[in-house]
């Protein structure tokens, strides 16, 4: 059975192109509407049916903080996504990740201290594993299709990621560097947590935009740096999405399939209507 492709496009990626029978999906969740319309099309020479949420709305409407990261996975799950691909613009935080080049990570650290973090947080109780947040599977799918672009491409690292707005202070910057982090950003939790509770195999694909505020003979992080790298390296966010769609992975054995087996502590006759009406698109068969 053919998969459907969702990209969560981040700063700098607003729309899609290069799809077929285009339609636009403005879709209800249990927990509001999503970042904008989510674009559905075929990738044109494929039969990959493409999903296509702009994380910040067209037009950048949403800040980090007040993104609805709940009702966008959401409403990705309605709408039959099999794989994710998250795009996001990133600082680096090591020398040789120049801004330019894109990086698969492969491990999140969370510092985020606004966001709702989980579809089980009133009536029901779920804990799922997240030693591993990316799907390998994707992401060593995502790494191939990256290879194909002209950038230069890091596999694995860590994403550690900040609440935001405001970019890091000095002091914050050489702390997360003792860390051994590689790249930060303000998006992606809790993003990859949501995505594991609904099963969907996720994996990013960072652009690095920047060297964030650490590095003695950069000019620190700003808005106008930002986004003239970006108009350089989103085409590259395009060409590896239209790779991947070209052959989308076999992830029936990814950490995210069957995530929350065993993960729901409730029990049966505790669970109310109220909850079962509301994740009855991530539950379904799998209520105690």
């Amino acid at each position: 059975m053919p998969g459907v492709l969702a990209v969560i496009g981040g700063s700098g990626l607003y729309v899609a192109d290069d799809l077929e029978d285009v339609e636009e999906l403005h879709v209800s969740t249990p927990f509001g509407a999503p970042s904008d319309a989510i674009v559905r099309g075929r990738m044109r020479g494929t039969d990959t049916t493409l999903l296509f949420l702009p994380r910040h709305g067209r037009g950048h409407r949403h800040s980090p903080s007040t993104i609805n990261y709940r009702a966008n996975i959401c409403a990705l799950k309605l709408l039959g996504a099999t794989h994710v691909m998250s795009v996001s613009a990133v600082g680096s935080m090591k020398e040789h990740i120049a801004p330019g080049d894109l990086v698969v990570v492969d491990q999140f650290i969370d510092l985020t201290k606004r966001r709702t973090s989980t579809f089980f947080d009133d009536g029901i109780a779920a804990h799922v594993p997240f030693a591993d947040p990316v799907c390998p599977i994707m992401a060593d799918a995502i790494h191939q299709a990256a290879k194909t672009t002209n950038a230069r491409v890091h596999k694995g690292g860590t994403y550690v990621c900040m609440e935001g707005p405001q970019f890091s202070t000095r002091a914050e910057s050489l702390l997360y560097r003792t860390w051994g982090v590689d790249v930060i950003g303000m998006t992606n939790m809790p993003e990859a947590k949501l995505a594991r509770e609904a099963e969907l195999p996720y994996a990013t694909l960072a652009l690095s935009t920047d060297y964030d505020c650490w590095h003695a003979t950069e000019a620190d992080v700003s808005v106008e740096a930002v986004v003239a790298v970006l108009k350089s390296n989103v085409q590259y966010a395009r060409q590896v999405a239209r790779k991947l769609a070209e052959a989308l992975p076999d992830v029936s054995k990814s950490p995210a399939r069957n995530a929350l087996k065993n993960a729901i502590m409730t029990s049966d006759e505790a669970l109310t209507e109220e909850v079962r009406a509301r994740l009855d698109w991530i539950l379904g068969a799998k209520q105690p």
